[in-house]
């Protein structure tokens, strides 16, 4: 979110900010160097903005929401469940869940009660997963569709009114009325059955055969009533027929202002439902939405709200389009959006706050969705939102007007702003009263305590932050502003272990960009190089310095005084930091070998490896779009598509591009994605033997050393798996020999499974020398240790990456085995606080259930199946806290 809430300037507590216009004026080579033992070239240097304030749901005590939202849905009506998977959605942004967030979205999605629902979430699922069309066209190419992203049949969804067409005539004096009748308009006469057009409405019906003068003529004139004789026609052949044959949509509206006028409901509704069906592009849905909301058309105004809905964010650009997606009456609110307001407001505003939050969209939007906040969570969320956006516009009697009100709503989080608003007036001491006093009230957490440290100096400071990291871990700026003190000291090696600390799990643009100033500073053109490189591989449009400069435009001025390298050096690089398990340094590598003539189709399918394996899923899916783009043969298209299937969680169809692929040239990857698919889309045991020969003849074909460590790596799991222990070391030694490092992780198990205990934690030892901050290679050489050096190893994946969650369950385990009970819920809580993890959640129910605590225990199982709602261990759990709640 920093990218959309840079954060207001306290001056009291900021580094000065850099000016780097008085180094990209000079003309290219003549690149100006920093003093960098100079205080005050490094003051200039670095910044570290404050923390921003997102405009998210952030609940004190998140499981127990997610526990009551969940209980809720056991018991809620099926047309509130929607709305509660949303909150389930808000609560997830708010911990930055992204895989969960998507999973409550697509339930709201399956478990939408009306149409409305049903586009909002389709659409608001397609907009989260941006690029999602190739997706659809990849599954149709494979005879599936894409339901979340496809177009909905409205008129099928909205029925129609059960009795629209009015019955009952009363036949008084039919005996002398003709049953003919001529409608003159203009110059034109349409004879009608007198009969069949009384029987559109009550209004007809009394003209015709009521105690009105016309029901005595043959010839009524109908020239005043904006009908043409086209359109007259058309309304006899219906009232005959019961259907509208086909028109012109203007021919078609102008029919509907006529039943409407009359009160014709089931000519109305056919003429809404013909209408609907030519609604094909958002300029007719401009042009038709309005005339449905005049005219009371559900099925219209819904068909051109799916429009605009599946062309987001596009449509908010459309002033036409905004217009009516914003302006709408409460009553022209209804007809478009049905009950689904909260929802609707919902996402365009978050739309709108992504795109720019400062804009007039993302004010209007958000009042339109505190407007229609009903609930005391949703009025929060509401109030909350449109203050980070009156804020950052420094409209700051609005927005602390709104804070207070989402803070009385309940929202404690809302307090920051109204800190911050404090600070502004000069009221520094107030800010950090009003924070110790909600670190007093509630469990405190680590946002609590970043927060209170941008009011107070010196050593209280840096306790609060040191205090913000235990508590939570994942906040970034306390590790920014450690090392940007620590270089202001010139402490240099102390300042990038601690920007180190925080990149080692998460990759964060911001500290990327912090420690590409310390390279600057320090002249080390080189690994400044590799940084901006990086940040542009995960963001090619990334800004820096406030957004002041294009990322791109630093790394040109920088490469100028770093060593070139040729396409052999590249590879030589690449190989040397794949080695190393240096994860950042092989991103930047590949992004420069894509700047030469190189096949770029192979080259941005090894960075969405990478990508994936630093948990930047987004930005592998763009690039092994990008492979798409540039495969250099239909054989090799057909692969990347595979792995996009594979990815989206589309396995059979990926495994079927696979096979087109190969059928077309058999080739490494072919294979290899072959294997991988077939390995995952069957339980079935007996299907080892093929996944091995699939590798096996993956690496008869050619490929680079890289990729072949990765297929002998994999190849020696599956003999694992299958207990073939030689040919298993086998392929880790080759994969080893080619310089696979992970490959030792794989031999540890093989020593391991032969009873050597020793020679595996010797393998992982080896792993660890050669990357020396994987956390996972401690974590599995904790393994084949003895208690003691465990429990160091396990420390040391907590330090690399707090986010692991396997070493807070075995202390917590080792804790209750020694009957220290709270100690070991306080561990399990400790990293609950921060990750929404089903397996910690799951512990710690059992942990309450065993102490007897069937409260703890339910909460905690239920805020488990909000992460998982299919978990059958933890199913089963529920089922028997929830038999012994008093």
């Amino acid at each position: 979110m920093r990218t959309f809430f840079p954060s207001e300037s306290c001056k009291a507590t900021q580094l000065r900010a850099i000016n780097p216009w008085s180094w990209l004026q000079p003309e290219r080579g003549t690149f100006s160097k920093f003093a960098w033992k100079s205080p005050s070239s490094i003051e200039s240097l670095m910044k570290v903005p404050e923390p921003p304030i997102v405009p998210l749901f952030k609940p004190v005590n998140y499981v127990e929401i997610l526990a009551q939202i969940h209980e809720e849905l056991e018991s809620c009506p099926p047309e509130e469940r929607s709305n509660l998977y949303l909150l389930q959605y808000q609560v997830f942004k708010g911990l930055g869940e992204v895989k969960l967030m998507r999973r409550s979205l697509r339930a709201a999605w399956l478990k939408a009660s009306n149409v409305y629902e049903k586009l909002i979430f389709g659409a608001w699922l397609k907009y989260e997963r941006q690029g999602a069309e190739i997706i659809s066209d990849l599954l149709s190419s494979c005879g599936k569709c894409a339901t979340e992203f496809g177009i909905i049949e409205v008129a099928s969804e909205l029925r129609a009114n059960e009795n629209p067409s009015f019955h009952g005539i009363d036949m008084l004096n039919g005996n002398h009325i003709s049953r003919i009748v001529s409608f003159q308009i203009g110059d034109k006469k349409i004879v009608c059955d007198r009969l069949k057009i009384a029987g559109l409405s009550i209004p007809f019906h009394a003209m015709l055969y009521g105690c009105f003068v016309e029901s005595s003529f043959e010839d009524i004139d109908l020239s005043e009533n904006n009908i043409s004789p086209s359109g007259m026609r058309l309304i006899s052949d219906f009232s005959i027929t019961g259907s509208l044959n086909e028109a012109p949509s203007c021919l078609l509206l102008e029919i509907l202002v006529f039943a409407n006028k009359f009160c014709c409901e089931s000519l109305k509704d056919a003429c809404d439902r013909k209408l609907a069906s030519l609604v094909s592009s958002r300029q007719d849905a401009v042009e038709l939405m309005e005339c449905a909301l005049e005219e009371n058309s559900p099925v219209l105004a819904a068909s051109c709200l799916q429009v605009f809905l599946h062309e987001l964010p596009y449509s908010l650009n459309d002033s036409q389009a905004f217009e009516l997606l914003s302006s709408a009456n409460r009553q022209h609110r209804s007809i478009m959006v049905g009950p689904a307001l909260f929802s609707f407001y919902s996402l365009l505003s978050e739309v709108a706050i992504n795109a720019d939050p400062r804009s007039d969209k993302a004010v209007l939007l958000s009042k339109q969705l505190l407007d229609c906040a009903e609930t005391n969570r949703q009025k929060m969320m509401a109030y909350h939102q449109l203050a980070c956006v009156r804020f950052l516009r420094k409209e700051y009697n609005e927005a602390e007007h709104l804070f207070e009100a989402a803070l009385n709503e309940g929202h404690v989080y809302s307090v920051v702003g109204l800190a911050r608003l404090s600070h502004i007036k000069g009221h520094k001491n107030w800010s950090y009263k009003r924070l110790s006093s909600i670190i007093s009230s509630y469990s405190p957490i680590g946002w609590m305590y970043q927060e209170r440290s941008l009011y107070c100096e010196g050593d209280k400071k840096c306790g609060d932050l040191e205090r913000a990291t235990q508590l939570d871990p994942t906040l970034t700026y306390p590790y920014m502003f450690r090392a940007a003190s620590l270089i202001m000291k010139h402490d240099v090696q102390s300042a990038l272990a601690e920007i180190n600390r925080v990149l080692g799990f998460k990759l964060a643009l911001e500290c990327l960009e912090l420690r590409f100033c310390f390279y600057l500073a320090l002249e080390d053109y080189q690994s400044a190089t590799c940084d901006v490189q990086a940040i542009l591989t995960l963001n090619p449009d990334y800004r820096m310095f406030d957004g002041r400069v294009a990322a791109s435009k630093l790394r040109t001025l920088v490469r100028e005084h770093a060593e070139n390298w040729t396409t052999a050096d590249c590879w030589l690089q690449l190989y040397e930091r794949w080695s190393s398990v240096d994860d950042i340094g092989s991103l930047s590598v590949i992004y420069q070998m894509l700047e030469s003539d190189a096949a770029k189709g192979v080259l941005y399918f090894r960075q969405s490896l990478l990508l994936l394996r630093l948990n930047c899923s987004e930005a592998a899916m763009r690039s092994l779009q990008l492979a798409r783009q540039h495969a250099s043969s239909e054989h090799e298209r057909l692969v990347y598509e595979g792995w996009i299937l594979y990815d989206t969680g589309h396995c059979e169809e990926g495994l079927r591009k696979a096979e087109e692929s190969i059928s077309l040239k058999r080739s490494f990857e072919a294979f290899f994605l072959k294997a991988y698919a077939l390995a995952d889309s069957t339980q079935d045991p007996s299907c080892s033997s093929t996944v091995i020969s699939l590798l096996e003849e993956a690496l008869k074909c050619p490929s680079d050393r890289l990729r072949k460590g990765q297929a002998l790596n994999n190849l020696g799991s599956v003999h694992v798996d299958c207990g073939k222990l030689d040919d298993a070391a086998d392929c880790y030694i080759n994969a080893l020999k080619i310089r696979h490092t992970r490959a030792h992780q794989g031999l540890a198990r093989v020593h391991f499974l032969r009873n050597d205990k020793n020679a595996a934690y010797s393998e992982m030892t080896k792993l660890i020398e050669k990357a020396p901050y994987c956390p996972s290679a401690y974590e599995k050489r904790s393994e084949y240790c003895e208690r003691e050096l465990m429990k160091a190893d396990l420390e040391m994946v907590t330090r690399l990456d707090p986010l692991r969650v396997y070493p807070y369950r075995y202390r917590a385990a080792v804790l209750m085995d020694n009957n220290k009970t709270k100690e070991a819920i306080a561990e399990l809580s400790r990293a609950i606080s921060f990750k929404a993890d089903l397996h910690l959640l799951h512990l710690r129910a059992a942990f309450h259930e065993h102490i007897g605590d069937v409260m703890g225990a339910l909460r905690d199982c239920r805020a488990a199946l909000s992460v998982d709602p299919n978990h059958q261990e933890m199913l089963e759990l529920h089922s028997r806290v929830n038999s012994q709640e008093p």
